[in-house]
């Protein structure tokens, strides 16, 4: 219970010591416009109270994955916790609101043109691409999902199928509504929902002195049950991912850059909405330990139950929360991942409408780029599960690589301190190559199976590469470059 405590208040301190550090490196001005007020169309760009925006963004950003990825990643043993403190403090909450904070300058941009604002119109593109990509199989990963459970909670005539087609019909309406009628109004009842969930857990381990069985006295080393075939680095990052640090958010967060009335509060919603999610992931990795009793026992359960991440959330919910505790658990895995689909699919409608300059304010040009979003997505529903999901985890963290390279070099530009991306980009980009290069187990993507050593290596290399082009284009900068922006 020690060192759940001392996590914790390491998170929320994170927030307010090096979140008020990178909050002044960026140097947000509250007497700047935002385009929530410079560019209103009461559509995408509405200007929302700051309370309800950041509840927004957290559950665009969280859904189930800082409550399914913590139940897998803690699965490695104690040094999952270290990853999501320091990964939160460090890197996610960093990459989430320098990138929001970015967007926000430029207009509510999307992630494609903020990065090749930065790294040039070829990256452009292959972002575009790439971010499409990742974000179709969201809104698939996220229709299926609740679907399947919603068909065995009700009767045989409401299957999976039409539990789809429910969603689809949302995601469309979500789509091409204003911001703020279904998402304004229903996000923040499922966001303090998700939070109450956790806090509630934190709660009942707190005050009935549950043991949590951290295992950080016994040493750091792996306890996953496939032992060396599953190396801590990188196999746990890849697993934690939302816990830590997201590519998928940076896809997020335009949409609420276009809603925010004030410069200063960019912190409490980008940089606190993603300490929030450190907090939940920290509380369901503890939660799942202390409810099973143990590494060992934890991985015992996870098999037993096929590794659905799901029936544990359910089992610890009840147990310990009651019947309330039940429908909270019904809640995160049916409504959680419903209202991280629907913004992935009006985040792909902005990134798309921003690519060709194509105006969103008319209702007929946001239903011609629906419509085609919706025709692919329904085709990638015919495709096996696990190997969307596979996919969807690596792409993740590769698109974290290319917005932290973007944003140090965005700060480079204005002569900031560029240090507090540059350093979780080196990392992520050694990651992430280590990871495709290693990937022998299948479970997340089919990599090249090299050995571990080798990938590693190669991770290194690409990291040393990244990071020489990166100094040799800031050598290139003019002495004479402002630092307005």
């Amino acid at each position: 219970m020690t060192s759940f405590i001392i996590a914790l208040i390491a998170l929320i301190l994170g927030y307010f010591i090096y979140g008020g550090l990178v909050e002044k490196v960026f140097r947000t001005d509250s007497s700047r416009p935002t385009p929530a007020t410079t560019m209103a169309d009461g559509i995408d760009y509405v200007e929302m109270p700051t309370w309800k925006v950041y509840l927004i963004q957290f559950l665009n950003i969280a859904g189930v994955g800082p409550i399914f990825g913590a139940i897998m990643g803690i699965m490695y043993g104690p040094a999952a916790f270290l990853w999501i403190v320091l990964g939160t403090i460090f890197a996610g909450a960093v990459h989430d609101f320098i990138s929001g904070m970015i967007s926000l300058r430029l207009g509510g941009k999307s992630l494609p043109e903020i990065v090749g604002s930065e790294l040039g119109k070829r990256v452009k593109i292959v972002m575009s691409v790439f971010t499409c990509i990742l974000l179709l199989m969201v809104i698939a990963v996220f229709v299926r999902t609740p679907a399947n459970l919603l068909a065995t909670l009700t009767p045989e005539n409401l299957n999976a199928t039409f539990w789809a087609t429910c969603i689809f019909l949302y995601y469309i309406l979500a789509t091409l509504l204003p911001v703020d009628k279904l998402i304004g109004n229903l996000y923040p009842v499922f966001g303090f929902a998700l939070l109450f969930m956790a806090v509630g857990i934190m709660g009942y381990m707190i005050f009935n002195a549950v043991p949590i069985p951290d295992g950080f006295s016994e040493g750091m080393f792996n306890r996953h049950p496939a032992g060396e075939a599953a190396p801590i680095l990188p196999m746990m990052f890849i697993s934690i991912a939302c816990g830590a640090i997201s590519g998928f958010h940076a896809t997020q967060s335009p949409m609420m850059a276009r809603c925010l009335n004030n410069e200063k509060h960019g912190r409490k919603v980008f940089y606190g909405a993603m300490i929030s999610e450190g907090i939940v992931a920290l509380i369901w990795a503890a939660a799942a330990i202390a409810f099973t009793g143990g590494y060992d026992k934890l991985a015992g359960y996870m098999a037993e139950n096929g590794s659905d991440a799901g029936i544990l959330v359910h089992d610890v919910c009840v147990s310990w929360l009651g019947k309330f505790g039940g429908i909270l658990a019904i809640l995160g895995v049916i409504a959680a991942p419903i209202t991280t689909g629907d913004t992935a699919m009006r985040s792909l409608r902005l990134i798309i409408a921003d690519s060709i300059g194509l105006q969103q304010k008319k209702f007929i040009k946001r239903l011609l780029v629906t419509l085609p979003v919706v025709g692919i997505c329904y085709l990638l529903l015919n495709i096996n599960f696990d190997v969307l999901w596979r996919y969807f985890a690596w792409c993740n963290q590769t698109l974290s690589i290319f917005t932290l390279w973007a944003c140090s070099v965005y700060l480079a530009r204005f002569r900031k301190a560029y240090i507090i991306t540059m350093i979780p980009a080196m990392f992520m980009t050694a990651l992430c190559v280590s990871f495709i290069c290693y990937a022998p187990l299948g479970a997340y993507v089919e990599g090249v199976g090299l050995p571990i050593i080798v990938s590693e290596i190669i991770g290194l290399v690409a990291m040393l590469v990244c990071t020489y082009l990166f100094f040799r284009w800031q050598r290139s900068l003019s002495p004479e470059l402002t630092t307005a922006e």
